[in-house]
């Protein structure tokens, strides 16, 4: 016997509650679309790990709590549902759309996948404790908490060495832990950090240990042959890769060889009326505007589906 399902039925649901989600809902809803947000775990997404935001458009500050709740009771008050489950998969039946959340079965008419990235953990003991208080995962965001102050930067790709030439003109000292013998980026990022003197390269070294109770305080590192050795740090940026979580939805929307949904801009897919925004489709830049940019065009793109359907 078939697995019995609750049905709700909405114009648009959208999959996953970070800043593109929800402002995807935003449109829909002042488009006068009936929208249903799903999420799995935590409204505002990534934003929330952020202790300070400063690089948003017209808010000077805030913490990244702060946007994600103005945000969610801004979509509440204009008549959102939200509720939250995992998704485990979409099937498309032409103008209506059937996405399983738990035991349930929603219907819309569109959908929009914005379930985001994770950034690659280290997987040590008081990670997500420490994380926005001396950990980090994003110098863009974070790095000008540690003006003048030692950092460390784990990693040897082009996404690490990037971080610390950014984080190198506006701290004191900067180490990048690589587990290599060599950093595995472009050799002219490596160039330009290695004619910088506040700058250190240390290899064939992985973090082991965090450090701190409150707020980190340093790292114990182990090196291949020469053992374990403690570093003092005011902040550690980890920079070892973003890890899309798409596969659910490989078979409504190609992906790219890296696992990311494989659209431009227009945040469409190979499947009509089902679109994609955020992090979780390729892009060059990962960051709160342009998030919220492809939420505005997956909605509109989805509402005029939608009104093409009349």
């Amino acid at each position: 016997m078939d697995k019995a399902y609750d049905f709700i039925m909405k114009d648009i649901i959208i999959i996953g509650a970070g800043p593109a989600g929800l402002t995807a809902a935003l449109y829909a809803l002042r488009a006068g679309k009936s929208v249903l947000v799903i999420e799995k775990s935590t409204f505002g997404g990534q934003v929330t790990f952020s202790p300070k935001i400063e690089n948003y458009p017209g808010i000077p500050e805030m913490t990244g709590n702060e946007f994600a709740d103005k945000l969610l009771d801004q979509v509440l008050a204009m008549g959102a549902e939200v509720e939250m489950e995992k998704v485990t998969g979409i099937i498309n039946e032409g103008n209506r759309k059937l996405v399983f959340a738990g035991d349930k079965k929603y219907e819309a008419k569109a959908v929009i996948i914005a379930v985001g990235v994770k950034h690659r953990q280290l997987g040590l003991e008081r990670e997500n404790e420490l994380t926005g208080k001396g950990v980090s995962y994003c110098a863009v965001c974070d790095g000008a908490f540690y003006n003048g102050q030692t950092v460390g930067v784990v990693g040897g790709g082009n996404s690490a060495l990037q971080e610390a030439v950014l984080l190198s003109d506006i701290c004191e000292k900067v180490y990048v832990f690589q587990n290599l013998s060599y950093m595995t980026g472009e050799k002219k990022l490596v160039e330009i950090l290695e004619a910088k003197s506040n700058v250190e390269f240390m290899t064939d070294v992985v973090v082991s240990d965090l450090k701190g109770d409150d707020e980190l305080t340093g790292v114990t590192l182990k090196h291949t042959t020469e053992g374990e050795k403690e570093v003092s740090l005011n902040g550690l940026f980890v920079a070892i890769g973003l890890e899309p979580a798409n596969s659910a939805f490989a078979d409504m929307v190609a992906l790219d060889s890296n696992g990311y949904f494989d659209s431009d801009e227009a945040c469409l897919t190979k499947t009509e009326g089902i679109y994609v925004a955020g992090d979780c489709r390729k892009k060059s830049i990962r960051q709160i505007t342009t998030a919220t940019a492809d939420g505005a065009s997956a909605a509109l793109a989805a509402c005029r589906y939608i009104d093409s359907l009349k």
